[in-house]
């Protein structure tokens, strides 16, 4: 029952963290002029975890699975964030 709850607990912080990471993406492109294309494919990790973390919720099954790539890509792409950002800006212009 214990490590449920554990999983059930790591999979909600990756679905809200996924939802706030896609909405301050989307902030900065719309009210502080970031570029748009690079923050808009940066996001799109994110934006698959929300969608697939917000039907876990609503069956209320969790899976480790989700929980390993999770943190994974989290941890990726916040390490390489800037540089990817700005060799994506290069790329579109």
């Amino acid at each position: 029952m214990k490590q449920r709850n554990l999983k059930a607990l790591i999979c909600k912080i990756i679905f809200f963290y996924s939802i706030f990471y896609g909405a301050m993406k989307i902030i900065a492109v719309l009210f502080q002029d970031a570029w748009p294309m690079p923050n808009l494919i940066m996001a799109i990790p994110f934006v698959i975890f929300t969608v697939i973390g917000g039907i876990m919720l609503k069956r209320d099954t969790f899976s480790w699975v989700y929980v390993g790539a999770g943190v994974i890509v989290i941890s990726i792409v916040r390490y390489y964030e800037m540089q990817w950002v700005q060799q994506l800006h290069q790329y579109f212009s």
